[in-house]
């Protein structure tokens, strides 16, 4: 016990001490993403007028339509994008759900917009000190908390069971490396595991790790991520931008830092080589993260090749400059499905590097085959199974990556693994409901005002 609670006052005030380096930091990432300097104190727990009269006029919504303030935490894109489908499931379950929804970044926000109903609230979720996350909490007193995928927070959790809130972990996942870790720091994060009230996990893989490191009660459901059903606009978008296009398109999707350079390099000397196709492959790389957008043109440049910005097309599609250009930059938010109806074939970012990967699904439901690395040990079970199933082949570098994804153009092969990716992406869904399911039947929620822990 003394150790918890020396680790616990040690983070706290670790934590207190970088508040202005992490202040800083989120201010200086709203140059580039503005979105990061719109309420910024609320990532302290500081919250207006306004802000307070929208949580006081959600909790009489809920009063009146006796259905509780479920709070969902989905800290980026991702996360958020998993969580429509859970969020839909959640509200057939509970008539008049009003929804909290929080997230840590700027692209996590601006997609969680689309989530929101008449009267939902939308905050970040402030910094783990023991003071924002008792004013988060005071100001909102959600009836249960929802945490996507991954988010721990020793302080939050902490404060979760003094105010006896119900905590679950949906959508679980845990790494055998984060495994190692959390052990490492037990004394600060089993207790914090423990007071989770459930876990939804993704596999028995990652319940059973989870049991490890301290949640007491796992359920394995699946990954709500299969539930993700692409927008038939943006394939139907994407489907006309290839149409537009004499020649057939790589997507090197969701990249991260450090494999742009590898793969334009592998790009250039494929290209000088002829790369064996007539017309010759167009590469089209969407970087995960917007502030890199400026820094991928940089090194498209400094290799001699042309580029062309998809945010520059307007709403008609690759212009005639566009399509005289060797690489196309997917610097637009929301449109990924757009971009894989358009590829012929895609790599999958995070993956070259030992990252972990990027979520493969989302590929598959749009019938796009894909070629990923070595490293997707954060969609392990995905990777497998997307494997086994033909959807998806594996490989140890990005430059045999594109060799592969050149062959698995040709119109039958791409065919084939077009048909099985849709056939495999079909074949896992249901977690949602069933995530949904556990939670009303074990939480017993009613109104707001019976769970909002003041």
């Amino acid at each position: 016990m003394f150790k918890t609670w020396l680790a616990q006052q040690a983070y706290s005030l670790l934590m207190r001490v970088i508040v202005p380096a992490y202040l800083w930091r989120v201010w200086r990432r709203g140059r580039q993403e503005p979105l990061y300097r719109v309420n910024w104190l609320q990532r302290l727990g500081w919250y207006g007028r306004a802000h307070r009269q929208a949580v006081w006029a959600l909790h009489t919504q809920a009063g009146v339509a006796a259905a509780p303030v479920v709070w969902v935490h989905a800290v980026s894109l991702g996360e958020t994008l998993a969580a429509r489908p859970l969020i839909a499931a959640l509200r057939e379950s509970w008539p008049g759900l009003c929804l909290l929804l929080t997230h840590g970044t700027a692209t996590g926000r601006e997609a969680g917009r689309a989530l929101l109903q008449d009267g939902d609230v939308q905050t970040w979720l402030p910094y783990d000190t023991p003071g924002a996350v008792h004013r988060f909490l005071q100001a909102h007193r959600p009836a249960v908390g929802i945490l996507m995928e991954t988010e721990i927070w020793p302080n939050l959790q902490e404060a979760s069971r003094t105010r006896r809130l119900p905590m679950v972990l949906a959508n679980a996942r845990l790494s055998a490396k984060s495994l190692r870790q959390a052990q490492r720091f037990a004394p600060l994060l089993r207790p914090a595991a423990e007071s989770l009230t459930m876990a939804l996990a993704q596999t028995q893989a990652d319940a059973d790790r989870l049991i490890q490191a301290g949640v007491k009660h796992v359920h394995v459901c699946g990954n709500v991520k299969f539930d993700m059903t692409p927008s038939p606009d943006l394939l139907a978008q994407g489907r006309a931008w290839a149409s537009l296009s004499e020649r057939p398109v790589v997507l090197a999707a969701v990249t991260r830092e450090g494999e742009e350079p590898e793969l334009l390099d592998a790009w250039v000397n494929l290209a000088r080589n002829g790369m064996g196709q007539t017309p010759l492959p167009r590469l089209l790389i969407v970087p995960r993260h917007p502030q890199r957008f400026d820094e991928v043109v940089a090194l498209v440049a400094q290799r001699g090749l042309s580029l062309s910005r998809r945010s520059d097309w307007g709403a008609t599609g690759p212009h005639a400059q566009a399509l005289a250009c060797d690489v196309w930059l997917g610097d637009t938010m929301g449109e990924m499905a757009a971009y894989y109806a358009l590829a012929r074939v895609a790599l999958l970012g995070g993956s070259f590097a030992p990252l972990g990967g990027q979520n493969l699904i989302e590929a598959a439901a749009c019938g796009c085959p894909l070629v990923m690395g070595p490293h997707t040990f954060n969609f392990a079970d995905a990777a497998e199974l997307s494997e086994a199933a033909g959807a998806a082949v594996r490989v140890a570098s990005l430059s045999e990556g594109l060799t592969v994804a050149l062959t698995l153009m040709a119109p039958a092969q791409h065919q084939a693994m077009a048909v099985q990716a849709l056939h495999f992406a079909g074949t896992h869904r249901g977690a949602a409901c069933r995530m949904a399911k556990i939670m009303t039947s074990t939480l017993h929620l009613g109104a707001s005002k019976e769970g909002s822990n003041t």
